[in-house]
């Protein structure tokens, strides 16, 4: 550290001789460098250049609340001087468990965790020790975490995906041992035949079937009531269990995404906006399942620890966010996400191009497509498409002070009103009119 004036360039200079790339996580990679934050307040963010911006991505979804939210600081603050982590329990690890198995019904039972990848891992890992079963099923495009098995085709593309009835299982990053591909089936998420053909072939050795019921990766679009209701009647059949990643979705509803399905999920995996802007993650289900955790029991099937679960600031500064983001809350943000997706819808329209919008609740999607996708394979987008929206996503960020998710969605906070999204029409208005030329040429319209 020196007295000369920082700017994100001379900072990214330095970041890059010690750390890959620059960055710690590709997702706030951005070139010609990121932005460094100089301080955050409500949907505000201010880079340490001086450039004050709209926040629609609210680092990843998990800023429920937008930044700094008062209660929060002061509780967290209270708590700091009692300290940030024992090797013993505290109370506010109950009281929030409470909370959360009161607010949705198939939380029986809880574990926290720091991660929403560590919260799958440990989801699929109570699955496998329940069954004495050792594959999973997942969605083909869905992101749910970085874990060998969860990361299988991932990100699948024509020249790998092979044919819908059986899609390719791919490796994600290099090196992954093979026998990982073996354990994991792919299935084509919403397809309803399709899907349950698959889980025929494996119905012996699989543990569970992981479902996103709004998987962002995939499309953003919601899983249908006969897909979920389909998969769960097999599981039943077959005595698998059937589970939710729910990190991204719980925000779409006081109890959940899964609060709109006539079924429950044997586990759900939780994770972003329930630590209150702080790393967390949760597992949670049915109370015979999560009991595989149980240090009660001898032998056990599932030993499961970690050094910050449950850390008292975390569950501090989540419990705050999630008492206050109540049923009331989660109506109104969702009403603000619903007009100003209209209005989106409204500016496509105008603009006379082709892209299209999906999503739910208080999250939405853009496409640079002229028909919503309603698949994976659907919503694949090649290069020239890719690079479209990266320049449209570019033309938000430096020429309208907007901050989106790098896929083209936004996912809106409490800290949000009319006035944040007028900015977010009127930008995305001025970004059509420059990428639209090239995306009629790409669609020969």
């Amino acid at each position: 550290m020196n007295d000369e004036k920082k700017t994100n360039a001379s900072i990214y200079a330095d970041a890059v001789q010690v750390l890959p790339g620059g960055v710690s996580r590709n997702t706030i990679f951005h070139k010609p460098f990121p932005h460094y934050v100089a301080g955050a307040k409500g949907c505000l963010v201010t880079d340490i250049d001086g450039v004050e911006r709209i926040d629609f991505a609210n680092n990843m979804a998990s800023l429920i609340h937008g930044h700094a939210y008062p209660p929060i600081v002061d509780a967290v603050t209270e708590q700091l001087k009692k300290g940030t982590a024992y090797t013993l329990a505290t109370e506010i690890e109950v009281r929030y468990a409470e909370l959360l198995c009161n607010r949705c019904d198939s939380l029986e039972k809880i574990r926290f965790v720091n991660s929403g990848t560590e919260a799958v891992m440990a989801m699929i890992k109570a699955s496998r020790a329940f069954t004495g079963r050792h594959k999973i099923a997942k969605a083909e495009g869905a992101y749910n975490g970085t874990y060998d098995y969860i990361e299988v085709s991932q990100v699948s593309s024509p020249d790998n995906w092979g044919e819908l009835d059986h899609p390719n299982r791919n490796a994600l990053a290099h090196g992954t041992p093979p026998a990982v591909l073996e354990d994991v089936i792919v299935y084509p998420f919403n397809d309803v035949e399709r899907t349950l053909k698959l889980l025929d072939e494996n119905a012996s050795d699989l543990a569970c079937v992981l479902i996103d019921p709004i998987p962002h990766r995939v499309g953003l679009f919601e899983a249908t009531a006969a897909f979920v209701e389909a998969v769960y009647d097999w599981t039943r059949k077959h005595d698998v269990l059937m589970v939710f990643d729910e990190v991204i979705t719980f925000r779409t509803n006081f109890g959940g995404k899964q609060a709109d399905y006539t079924v429950r999920p044997d586990l759900t995996a939780l994770g972003k906006m329930i630590g209150g802007g702080f790393p967390v993650g949760a597992v949670g289900g049915r109370a015979d399942v999560m009991d595989v955790m149980d240090p009660n029991k001898s032998p056990l099937p599932l030993p499961h620890s970690g050094t910050f679960s449950a850390n008292p600031i975390t569950m501090t500064a989540g419990y705050i966010a999630m008492r206050d983001f109540d049923q009331e809350a989660v109506l109104a943000l969702n009403e603000l996400t619903a007009g100003a997706r209209v209005r989106v819808a409204g500016a496509i329209q105008a603009a006379h191009i082709p892209i299209s919008i999906t999503g739910a609740g208080s999250m939405f999607r853009l496409h640079p497509k002229p028909t919503a996708p309603e698949s994976y394979r659907e919503g694949y987008q090649g290069k020239e498409e890719k690079a479209i929206m990266t320049r449209l996503l570019d033309h938000m960020f430096y020429k309208e002070n907007v901050i989106m998710v790098n896929t083209g969605t936004c996912m809106f906070s409490t800290a949000i009103g009319e006035k944040e999204v007028d900015q977010l029409v009127q930008g995305l208005t001025n970004a059509f009119e420059v990428v639209g030329p090239e995306l009629k040429q790409l669609h020969k319209l």
